[in-house]
């Protein structure tokens, strides 16, 4: 039987924990994408859904009636890559961007990466920033 418990929900889980599904060199790099989201947020970080760090939080309404709750920035670290959560569409908005970011994946709304050493840093910011001011 299928819950109508919303699984996107900010937790109590400790940010380490979410954190240290990453190792080695990719953990640092964790701790490097923490300090910026909550740099660019000005926001602490809460762990959604068991795994995931969000900053911030707004409530959405779909014209489907779906609605819910989701942080304004997010990323959740993994033992392959890190996932960045943005806004819908951020590559069809900012290629030029994206252009200059450096070797990534991305898909409707998150921004994968492998490594942080193979992206331009500042470039990271701006999609961080861009995509806070466009959920705001």
């Amino acid at each position: 039987m299928a819950s109508n418990k919303r699984a996107m929900l900010p937790s109590d889980l400790p940010v380490s924990v979410a954190l240290d599904r990453a190792s080695g060199p990719r953990r640092a790099e964790a701790d490097e994408l923490l300090a910026l989201h909550a740099e660019v947020s000005g926001a602490g970080p809460v762990v959604w859904a068991g795994r995931i760090i969000g900053f911030g939080e707004y409530e959405y309404l779909y014209e489907s009636g779906h609605s819910g709750r989701a942080p304004e920035l997010a990323f959740a670290t993994g033992p392959r890559h890190h996932t960045l959560y943005l806004v819908r569409d951020f590559a069809e908005q900012w290629p030029e961007l994206l252009d200059r970011l450096g070797k990534y994946r991305a898909s409707t709304g998150c921004l994968y990466l492998t490594r942080l050493a193979n992206i331009d840093r500042a470039v990271l910011r701006v999609l961080l920033e861009r995509s806070l001011e466009e959920t705001r």
